[in-house]
């Protein structure tokens, strides 16, 4: 355990306490509002990272011109979805983005990432300086940043984090303006929630051996991914022991047209996107990485003989059954479709029709 990153005891308590802080302060600050939902498109900063390779196997992050690429192992989901909140004198109260990406644009220093460039983005375009921006990363656990088939170099990390947010923050931007307002009168809220336990992946017995014999040597002897991933196994192999199931929790936020369906797994997008062909809601937003974290969940198509990759390896971070994403995907399926979607917000109707416009009523003129 001394050989693995571990949470600081003093920030779990801060960010337990900025948390109920947060509920706190905006139970407090609860005024009618209007709402709408929306959903934009960005298809050039978030690339599948799973490729097809020429042995028949899957390879994440092969790396670009590698000639064994054969193609993309899974999909993308281009999806922007944005909630927009407002006073009734049209102020801004905030606003909701969901996207697939990971955040591993990793300019220098601790910082949000491409999430806190997306947010500077949203709040120079709308002149609010301090707008409350949140962040719902959608099912990303196969998508990042890098283009494994670039025939270019990679921006450095600083570009990088601005490209991406920037481009995800401008979308929510150009969603905000053409969608329209619903009274908070209108807007439905309800929540469904299921919890149980899913069995582990346990390592053979074999391979916890060899990571014991392993282990006892120095990294730089057996070589430091060898050793360890060999680390993994043991902490694992005791995990197993200790716990052979992991409770979950999968849960259903509605919002008027739009569920938001969380799971606590780094999910693969193609689950996410089934997620969204399955719920009965206009707006379905997964949410990945909520109420805890069972690491890697990826498809079972993954772990088929034409499979793998860095997300099925066996570690005490990544270890649910292979059954688990489907798993997650039913129940939010059915806890989404147990609610009724509300209405969405429309503008009002056109005025009855009564004359043309004389401006325009008239027969081409040449002379």
């Amino acid at each position: 355990t001394e050989k693995s990153v571990v949470s600081n005891p003093g920030y779990t308590q801060l960010l337990k306490r900025q948390i109920v802080e947060a509920v706190v302060a905006a139970d407090a600050a609860r005024v009618d509002a209007k709402l709408a939902v929306g959903c934009g498109h960005e298809d050039q900063v978030a690339f599948n990272r799973r490729f097809r390779m020429k042995n028949g196997l899957t390879f994440t992050h092969p790396g670009a011109g590698n000639p064994e690429i054969v193609s993309p192992a899974g999909p993308t989901d281009p999806q922007v979805g944005v909630v927009g909140v407002w006073d009734l004198k049209g102020g801004w109260l905030g606003c909701v983005v969901n996207f697939s990406c990971h955040a591993t644009t990793s300019p220098g220093g601790i910082s949000a990432n491409w999430i806190g460039a997306m947010e500077q983005t949203l709040r120079r375009a709308t002149g609010e300086a301090s707008l409350p921006v949140v962040f719902l990363q959608g099912a990303c656990g196969d998508v990042t940043q890098v283009d494994n088939l670039t025939k270019f170099q990679n921006p450095g990390a600083e570009e990088w984090c601005q490209i991406v947010g920037g481009r995800v923050g401008s979308e929510a931007y150009r969603t905000l303006l053409l969608i329209r307002r619903g009274a908070s009168t209108n807007i439905v809220l309800d929540t469904r929630q299921k919890v149980w336990n899913v069995k582990r992946r346990v390592p053979a017995p074999a391979k916890v051996q060899r990571a014991l014999e392993l282990v006892q040597k120095e990294p730089k002897e057996v070589g430091e991914t060898e050793w360890t991933f060999a680390k993994e196994t043991v902490l694992l192999d005791a995990a197993v022991k200790a716990r052979p199931e992991v409770e979950v929790e999968v849960q259903a936020v509605q919002v008027g047209p739009l569920v938001l369906v969380s799971n606590p797994a780094e999910y693969f997008v193609q689950y996410g996107l089934e997620l969204k062909q399955g719920s009965k809601f206009p707006f379905t937003f997964p949410v990945e990485l909520a109420n805890g974290c069972v690491g890697y969940v990826p498809t079972e198509e993954a772990f088929s003989a034409r499979g793998g990759g860095y997300e099925t390896r066996l570690t005490s971070y990544s270890n649910l059954e292979i059954t688990a994403g489907r798993q997650f995907l039913h129940a939010g399926i059915e806890l989404a479709n147990q609610m009724a979607p509300g209405a969405i917000p429309l503008p009002p109707p056109a005025p009855p029709y009564r004359a043309p416009w004389s401006y325009g009523n008239v027969p081409p003129q040449t002379d």
